[in-house]
């Protein structure tokens, strides 16, 4: 294969994309960080890009259980191919490469992986069934998998890093790192859960999200892992969208680590940990839409007494996906007609003559028209608000959806005309 790098010919360095664009609003003042036990976090700069560390490889202690879902695109990437093929529940180590999604790259793209899993493999002495692989950036384009096999020659010789140093290292157009640290205590024994995301556009998962993973530190079962991981899926990562986009890569990976044991058969541990791992899951999401894209408004769609929870999920979807409703947002305009729009669009059916819609408590339509009293000054002031609840309550049953999205931008133009795809 051609030793010349496969770049992304316009990507630019987190800094350069913050002086550019600036970063989010809502970049967290702090972030959490965690040393964990049981893996060690090594972080690369293997060239994908044109600055920064492009490559994170997690080298587990001891083959561990992990559990995974996958984007339902019907264009899925190379690594998401390859992982579905070979991995059976069990991992010893995670590549992550930004930069180059190794999307429609046919069966080259799987001979890349190939290529350097078989170092993987003699280097760090495990199975090819305890091997993942993801990878984020430009759909289209072959590397050269000397750019990875090259880091691992080095890793003996690499200092491990940390949480924020692990999630810097996936990020493409994210402005900031997602991390996240939720100390618990279960039959008294205390451990963490933690994870990294990466995700700013191309956002609406469909089965898990862009990129995540996460950590708890806890023997789980192949079983009681993969139900914890979709009992909390729908709430949390498929309840957000920045552009409607779902990615040919998303993936998010749920590993246990066998540092701690609780006993799960007893109901009231499951749900403790469960009840954890759904915090940790919806503020890990909840991040990605925090850094969308151009973002300069957070949109909470909440939908309620609806006929089923699908109704509500596609009404509220086809609600915070609208260019319409997200530009008005953006505006700081209270168009409540574009959002009848969204709702017709769905396909649902509903009886118009029982909506009402208010923007935080601002009610502007009442069984199915406009609010004769409505209050603009409360309603424009509110509009001026960094982030916007939109309601909708439909009246005909009693199943509720929220969902989480954000407003359309001239940033986001900018930063989507000049990132080749």
């Amino acid at each position: 294969m051609n030793k010349k790098t496969s770049t992304m010919d316009l990507s630019l360095s987190n800094n350069e994309r913050l002086n550019l664009y600036s970063s989010s609003p809502f970049k967290p003042k702090k972030f959490q960080n965690l040393i964990p036990s049981g893996l060690k976090f090594f972080s690369f700069y293997a060239g994908f890009k044109k600055k920064n560390n492009d490559l994170l490889v997690i080298v587990f202690e001891k083959v561990i259980n992990v559990s995974c879902v996958y984007s339902l695109t019907s264009t899925p990437s190379a690594p998401i191919i390859w992982d579905k093929k070979y991995n059976k529940g069990k991992c010893k180590v995670l590549i992550v490469n930004s930069g180059n999604a190794n999307a429609h790259t046919g069966s080259k793209g799987i001979k890349i992986i190939d290529k350097y899993v078989s170092k993987i493999i003699k280097k760090i002495k495990c199975k090819k069934s305890e091997i993942l692989v993801s990878s984020t950036g430009v759909i289209g384009e072959l590397f050269d998998p000397y750019l990875i096999i090259k880091s691992i020659n080095k890793i003996e010789q690499t200092k491990s890093t940390d949480l924020i140093s692990a999630a810097s290292s996936i990020m493409t157009t994210d402005t900031f790192p997602k991390t996240i640290v939720k100390k618990i205590k279960i039959q008294n024994k205390t451990f963490n859960i933690f994870g990294i995301a990466k995700g700013s556009g191309m956002i609406q998962p469909n089965m898990g999200t862009m990129l995540a993973y996460i950590f708890i530190d806890c023997f789980l079962s192949k079983k009681n892992l993969k139900k914890l991981l979709y009992d909390n899926l729908d709430d949390t990562f498929n309840s957000i969208s920045v552009d409607g986009d779902t990615s040919t890569s998303d993936t998010l990976m749920i590993f246990s680590l066998p540092n701690k044991k609780v006993n799960l058969d007893i109901e009231k541990n499951y749900k403790l940990l469960s009840k954890n791992l759904y915090d940790v899951m919806e503020k890990l999401a909840y991040q990605v839409i925090l850094d969308g894209e151009g973002v300069s408004k957070i949109i909470k769609v909440n939908v309620t007494n609806a006929k089923t929870k699908l109704q509500a999920k596609n009404i509220a979807f086809s609600i915070v996906n609208s260019p319409l409703v997200k530009t008005a947002v953006a505006g700081e305009d209270a168009n409540w007609g574009r959002i009848i729009m969204a709702i017709g669009k769905s396909y649902e059916k509903i009886d118009q003559n029982k909506i009402k819609i208010s923007f935080g408590k601002n009610i502007v339509c009442r069984k199915g028209q406009i609010n004769q009293k409505i209050n603009y000054k409360k309603l424009n002031l509110y509009m001026k608000k960094n982030q916007i609840s939109i309601n909708i309550d439909l009246g005909l049953g009693v199943f509720n959806k929220r969902v989480y999205g954000n407003d359309l931008t001239n940033n986001y133009i900018k930063i989507n005309a000049d990132y080749r795809s």
